[in-house]
């Protein structure tokens, strides 16, 4: 076989034979030469694509990734512009003697795919499935040479079997909890949005719709545990084409973090849990109190202390509550107040006032005639140390935040250095067409995960895919009783799914080792090929889809930093229409014969990423 550069010469060669127009003599080729000239080049291409071998460490990897579409029926413009890139660098370095995967798959649950087959009339997963086929020959058709033997759809079990797994891993962690929180509600849609998901008008990313603000209670994964650890691994990172700055900007300064706190009315525990910020943990011996927004779920949810804030609030006035909070680090137990303002700074419901070092919240504690101790002292060289602070006593104040939030962490009772502005990844979704959140509701136990050899967890069969602000799941009778698994007693699954981003937050993992049937992927497979060297995809994912996919990294802890280099391709605008209410129109809905444009709705250049 000739090396690779003479291979492209004699391609050339051939190319130029085939498709010179002499003029003399007239076209030498027909539109049917020219057709079977690339259905043969073609194929061999797309063997060549195949030939990798992890064990041949004499050549140097390249994993090019191009984000997976969604299988929304067919291709569009954007589709085909990123497809081409990725192919185009895949074969560049192929050629170059490089070990190249460009695999590809599809991103095969969630609301687009759902909400088409509602439509349409049809089972979600029949509409995936056809519009996979369908996508799948216009890319072959577009003459694009992936590494189709490492395919993955993350609505088939043999994939999402593993998403349940490693959200058990991270429950078993402690950074997959459940909890009351007030949510995005999408009226719409019928379910409840991350952060991420909501615009800057408030409207969701989907539907478009005004989010309405709700208490449920939901599952989170604790993304804020790697907050300090991802705005960190972002200097180790090249430009990303101001990319990198949009993710430091989303995490936020992380310079404090949250402890958690037991909560007690007349001197008795009342078993309810309350977490609460403060940007200097290191003072947390002298706090005076732990204040709670008058938005707070205490006060609005479904808390048994709910009477009790209410009975105390006083609005407009910032109020001294009977409910005490027993700090579960230090065992302090200070008073909660309730502020007068709706809203603390960043996206805080709750924060801990130590006097020590703030000005704000040593107003506070004198005007309620609060106690507290000074904790931080200066020494004549101008050294802050820390006193009346247990074990942290005599510490540098920097000392002192790194021996706290590591004892707290190490206690389970927070300490995890972030932002007062992250919030956690909130995933539950009261969807159908999503992975089963994969835990168990016993009376007695409390939720229990499902056995790692009983995943996966599949999704029952059900026609009707609207649950009337509840999950359709729950429709399922049959499937969702059960027995528990750890008391063998009556319990219930849970009944919502998981927002599709965790599907994606690991995909490129997957790909690494695909066939698989032990583990999500082969430590020694994901070592070899992480991180990813090349990574391509809209900027819309900045975000979201990027934000998720590096925690997931930092958890799995193979390569901290899953990508690279990162080319966001640029965007494909089209016109896009939107009626009032937010939500978005499709072209052949809207009336274009007003001759001031269409009628009944706004309309912009939208984009195809």
């Amino acid at each position: 076989m000739a090396p690779s550069w003479q291979r492209l010469g004699l391609y050339a060669c051939l190319l130029k034979e085939v498709f010179t127009v002499p003029r003399e003599s007239g076209p030498r080729s027909t539109l049917q030469t020219r057709k079977d000239v690339e259905k043969w080049w073609h194929q061999r291409i797309k063997d060549q694509a195949l030939t990798v071998s992890e064990a041949d460490k004499s050549k140097p990897k390249f994993y090019v990734l191009s984000m997976f579409p969604y299988p929304s029926g067919k291709l569009h413009m954007g589709h085909v512009r990123v497809y081409t890139i990725s192919d185009t660098i895949a074969r560049f370095q192929k050629m170059r003697g490089m070990q190249v995967i460009n695999p590809m798959g599809w991103d095969a649950f969630g609301l687009p795919a759902e909400n088409a087959a509602i439509e349409r009339n049809l089972h979600p997963e029949s509409w995936t499935q056809s519009n996979i086929r369908h996508m799948r020959r216009q890319l072959d058709q577009l003459g694009l040479c992936f590494s189709w033997d490492r395919e993955i759809t993350t609505c088939l079990p043999d994939y999402y079997k593993w998403t349940q797994y490693l959200f058990i891993k991270l429950y078993e962690a402690g950074l997959a909890y459940q909890k009351e929180a007030l949510v995005n509600w999408d009226p719409v849609d019928q379910t409840v949005l991350a952060n991420e998901q909501v615009d800057e008008h408030g409207c969701s990313w989907r539907s478009g719709a005004k989010v309405e603000q709700k208490y449920l209670r939901q599952w989170f994964i604790k993304t804020t545990a790697y907050a300090k650890a991802m705005q960190d691994a972002l200097a180790g990172l090249p430009e990303w084409y101001g990319i990198k700055g949009m993710q430091a900007h989303w995490i936020g300064d992380c310079v404090g973090c949250h402890l958690d706190f037991m909560l007690k009315v007349d001197g008795q525990v009342t078993g309810e849990k309350l977490s609460a910020y403060t940007a200097t943990p290191e003072a947390v011996y002298g706090a005076s109190h732990v204040a709670i927004s008058a938005n707070h779920r205490l006060l609005h949810g479904h808390s048994p202390l709910k009477e009790t804030f209410r009975k105390a609030l006083v609005p407009g006035q910032d109020c001294l509550t009977p409910v005490t909070a027993v700090n579960m680090l230090t065992q302090q137990e200070v008073p909660v107040i309730i502020l007068a303002k709706d809203d603390l700074e960043g996206s805080l419901d709750a924060k801990i006032g130590i006097p020590s070092t703030s000005l704000e919240d040593s107003a506070l504690a004198q005007t309620l005639g609060l106690s507290y101790s000074e904790v931080i002292e200066t020494t004549p060289d101008g050294t802050e140390r820390l006193s009346g602070s247990a074990e942290f006593t005599g510490m540098k104040r920097q000392d002192a935040f790194l021996a706290l939030t590591q004892k707290a962490r190490r206690e389970r009772v927070g300490g995890d250095v972030t932002s007062d502005k992250l919030k956690d990844w909130l995933i539950s979704r009261q969807r159908y067409w999503g992975t089963p959140i994969p835990m168990v509701h016993c009376p007695a136990c409390g939720p229990v995960p499902v056995p790692l050899e009983d995943l996966p967890v599949t999704l029952p069969s059900i026609t009707s895919f609207t649950g009337k602000g509840g999950s359709p799941l729950a429709s399922a009778s049959e499937w969702v009783n059960c027995s528990c698994p750890r008391c063998k007693g009556a319990a219930t699954r849970e009944t919502d799914t998981m927002d599709t981003f965790v599907d994606s937050a690991w995909y490129y993992f997957r790909y690494t080792d695909p066939q698989n049937t032990q583990s999500p992927f082969s430590a020694a497979l994901a070592d070899y090929w992480m991180p990813v060297d090349l990574y391509i995809g809209g900027k819309e994912h900045a975000v979201m889809h990027l934000f998720y996919a590096r925690f997931f990294s930092h958890f799995a802890t193979i390569k901290n930093e899953p990508f690279h280099k990162l080319l966001a391709q640029g965007l494909i605008k089209g016109q896009t229409f939107r009626l009032p209410s937010g939500q978005y129109l499709r072209r052949e809905e809207v009336d274009l014969t007003g001759k001031n444009g269409p009628s009944g709705c706004s309309w912009s250049q939208g984009i195809f990423s």
